[in-house]
């Protein structure tokens, strides 16, 4: 029993372990779920103990907490926020729906800390004055999601983007032969192929910061149901511009509560732009893989960094393991969305019944996405070689350059010559030669690669 201490609740004692700092209603909830061992992640309680922090100043203010009571609620909740005690959250993301047992096991916590400090406090009556779990946990949702996207997400694309610009500069003038349908097309440059990842990776911080605005909108202050009972009417503006003090982000009080507790529209949103951001980064990972194949084998264009042994059994074998990386967190980030999606749509009345899983699944799709952007940048844009040889041996021998002479001598005449091209494996240049009539410097003139890259007729675009 020295292992242990009894606790109570409104539904009675309980034993609870003796070093413990969370109480009866956080231990319930351990005993009830034992379900996947998944933990609602450090950003979630950063945003919780930021929201008590701010409650605390807000209820002082308003004369609802005494001076002492306030400050050690204050100062337990930032050792919360700032993860000194993380270890104390340990109930499961699969609980209840409203995320009450995590909204407790915060009270509970916070109050131990503060009655350690001397004060006199209640984790109901005094660290979840004017709240109640189902604005709060909706609230840490959107705190969360915004600082991570804001500090982390946000410049990881960034800095992917900045590298892959760096990239298309370097390359403006390295053509290639260019592929539709997974085969061979008229030419672009390898600036040309990585001005639309550019762009891609450029739209994708476009509707993030689109969906942010939405996120910053926050709910507390609705309480049970959205109407407010038992807060204050000035407590959600209050808190939102508490939290803006402490996070320097422009959280604002949400025009009206019914949306932000019974609906996660503005998480399913959120969830939705960096599925789009996943299919992106999927497609530039499978791009890098292809243009990386072989060596000898496959395309054999670029030559990516080689990071670390490929194969057990064949020795000097090199994988594309970045690129693989980012595929794998892409297809994570499309299925969390499929949760988030139904999850959201788990609203019956005035709450959503899915709040823990809306937090957790979102939270690992931002910290795995910055994460592995800065990977993809570091040690796979920033440092992978052309193979000019076998680029330019691609080129010289791709009968679609034929393309190019179309205005000159027709469809016709330019299908009948590709056709001869690919039937005796010869270069379109010695083929067109004797097919077309134009004098080699002419064609010589209308088949240059780099040309072709500038569109237009001739290669006289932009």
């Amino acid at each position: 029993m020295s292992n242990f201490r009894i606790e109570h609740d409104s539904m009675g004692e309980l034993k609870v372990p003796a070093d413990a700092l969370y109480g009866a209603q956080t231990q319930r909830a351990i005993d009830n779920f034992p379900i996947s061992g998944l933990h609602l992640p450090r950003p979630f309680i950063r945003a919780l103990g930021l929201i008590k922090a701010a409650a605390a100043e807000v209820n002082v203010a308003m004369g609802h907490l005494k001076k002492n009571q306030a400050a050690a609620i204050r100062k337990a909740s930032m050792a919360v926020a700032e993860g000194q005690h993380d270890a104390q959250f340990p109930i499961d993301i699969f609980q209840t729906g409203s995320g009450t047992s995590t909204n407790m096991n915060a009270n509970e916590v916070i109050a131990h800390l503060a009655v350690a400090a001397g004060a006199k406090v209640h984790p109901n009556d005094h660290v979840n004055y004017g709240q109640s779990s189902n604005d709060v946990i909706p609230t840490a949702i959107h705190v969360s999601a915004t600082l991570t996207t804001s500090e982390q997400l946000l410049p990881a694309l960034k800095h992917l983007k900045k590298a892959i610009d760096q990239r298309a500069r370097e390359l403006k003038n390295t053509p290639k032969t260019g592929r539709t349908h997974l085969m061979d097309a008229m030419p672009i440059t390898f600036g040309q192929e990585l001005s639309g990842w550019a762009a891609q990776i450029g739209s994708a911080i476009e509707r993030i910061e689109d969906a942010l605005k939405r996120m910053r909108r926050l709910p507390q202050g609705g309480t049970a149901v959205g109407t407010g009972i038992n807060a204050d009417p000035k407590f959600g503006p209050a808190m939102a511009l508490q939290l803006r003090k402490l996070t320097g982000v422009k959280f604002e009080s949400a025009e009206n509560y019914f949306e932000g507790m019974a609906a996660q529209d503005a998480a399913v949103e959120l969830s939705g732009a960096l599925k789009t951001l996943a299919v992106a980064l999927m497609k530039i990972a499978n791009d890098l893989r292809w243009m990386n194949s072989g060596p000898l084998a496959g395309l054999g264009e670029i030559e990516l960094p080689a990071l670390q042994p490929g194969s057990s059994i064949m020795p000097g074998k090199v994988n594309p393991v970045i690129p693989e990386a980012v595929a794998m967190v892409a297809a994570q980030v499309i299925g969390n969305d499929a949760s988030i999606t139904i999850a959201g749509q788990s609203g019956n009345f005035q709450l959503n019944v899915m709040l823990p899983l809306i937090a957790h699944n979102l939270l690992q799709s931002i910290g795995i996405l910055a994460n592995v952007s800065v990977l993809l940048a570091d040690k796979a844009i920033a440092g992978f070689k052309v193979n000019k040889a076998r680029v330019d041996q691609a080129l010289a021998m791709n009968p679609i350059l034929v393309t190019a002479l179309n205005p000159v001598i027709g469809y016709e005449k330019g299908a009948a010559t590709a056709k001869l091209a690919y039937k005796q494996h010869r270069p379109i240049m010695d083929v067109a030669l004797e097919t077309t009539g134009l004098s080699k410097s002419e064609l010589k003139k209308l088949l240059d690669p780099l040309t072709l890259t500038r569109g237009g007729i001739h290669g006289e675009g932009k």
